[in-house]
């Protein structure tokens, strides 16, 4: 539409009017407004980019300047020098030993925690003795020979749970000797094979990002099992580990004098241990004042739980837990030669009391059953051999 209007001598407000008449809308402002918007963005536009610039390339600018102004560090594995250090007798990593101290409560206090659990299995079996000639009888049918496990590497699960009483009336030391350790072997494998089960889960929840409730239900049972007061997991994992079969079968055949003694025949006793609860045998020599007895079990097997469970909490064999875990550091393999010297405060005769058990795994050749086998009894046990 055209607009026909004369505009000669007359001023912008005049001719305001007449465009606001017709509908239209003259302003100078807008038109300034408009450009400063166009203005501001291309600011902010201008100062975005830059802004993501700046934080897309800093993780860059970072690693090359922290690469280029940081020395080149070497990276040295210790365990070696540990092991050494160890073995020569050196007290080292005070403060390591000492975290196993600080979790570990008064003995007494926890003996229920510690043992209740052995106690209660121990109490539901009803362990058979059976003669000398029928165990003979028994491995010749089974196929079960020392021979071949020293050869083959596997142990046949055979369960026997009294000593029979004929053993210490075997005249030969060499068949008395092979017939304890016929006996006493599976029944360490097997507590082994259930403390592996145990360090397999342990590893699993660790690797876990998140814990279930029975995770940290387990977790929980098993702090209480192996004395931790406090949710230490480095101390359990020191802890929750097996004893090498050599040394818990020297011990055994040291404390019981290759299963003859009183301890072993009446009361299933293989290690001689302490306790102060109702349940145990009176040593004859004990002097007179003393209120300690010897554990007195209903089958074996108890009694290897509850040796396993004083080598794997007592603070007096912590220097052997430490040693135990650099080793598996290092290879992985346990060496009970070196185990051993830290089994000191376990006898009244001290470095002496080691030095038999060493003596006693080199001459009887102990050492064979370290990387031995057992049969499965259980899909889980399968699984884990």
């Amino acid at each position: 539409m055209l607009i026909n209007v004369k505009i000669k001598g007359m001023d912008i407000k005049s001719l305001r009017k007449i465009l606001l008449k017709k509908g239209f809308l003259l302003s100078r402002k807008s038109v300034i407004k408009k450009q400063a918007s166009l203005q501001n963005i291309y600011k902010v536009c201008l100062s975005s980019l830059l802004i993501i610039s700046f934080f897309y390339l800093l993780p860059s600018s970072y690693k090359f300047i922290h690469k280029a102004l940081q020395p080149n560090l070497e990276i040295e594995n210790s365990s070696n020098q540990k092991l050494t250090q160890v073995l020569e007798g050196k007290l080292l990593y005070e403060n390591e030993l000492n975290d196993e101290s600080d979790s570990i409560t008064d003995q007494d206090l926890v003996y229920q925690e510690l043992y209740g659990e052995v106690i209660e299995e121990d109490d539901l079996e009803r362990g058979v003795r059976l003669q000398a000639s029928v165990l003979y009888q028994l491995f010749e049918d089974t196929n079960y020979s020392l021979k071949d496990v020293r050869v083959n590497k596997i142990a046949k699960p055979v369960e026997i749970g009294k000593l029979p009483y004929e053993l210490k009336e075997i005249q030969n030391v060499k068949k008395r000797k092979e017939l304890f350790i016929q006996i006493v072997l599976p029944l360490i494998l097997e507590e082994n094979n259930k403390i592996l089960l145990d360090r397999k889960k342990l590893f699993a929840i660790l690797n876990k990002n998140n814990n279930s409730k029975s995770d940290n239900e387990w977790l929980n049972k098993k702090f209480k099992q192996y004395g931790i007061s406090k949710r230490d997991i480095p101390t359990l994992k020191r802890r929750m580990d097996i004893i090498p079969p050599s040394m818990a079968i020297a011990q055994a055949a040291k404390e019981t004098g290759w299963g003859t003694s009183r301890f072993a025949l009446e009361g299933n006793a293989l290690f001689g241990q302490w306790t102060y609860s109702d349940k145990g045998i009176k040593p004859a020599a004990a002097e007179a004042g003393t209120t300690h007895k010897v554990m007195m079990f209903n089958v074996l097997k108890s009694s290897v739980r509850a040796y396993s469970r004083n080598l794997n909490t007592h603070k007096s064999y912590r220097m052997m837990r430490y040693l135990r875990a650099i080793q598996r550091d290092n290879e992985g393999k346990l060496n009970s030669l070196e185990l051993v010297d830290h089994l000191d405060n376990y006898a009244e005769t001290g470095k002496e009391y080691t030095e038999v058990l060493k003596k006693i795994i080199k001459q009887n050749f102990l050492k064979d059953f370290d990387d031995v086998k057992i049969l499965p009894s259980s899909e889980a046990v399968k699984n884990l051999i």
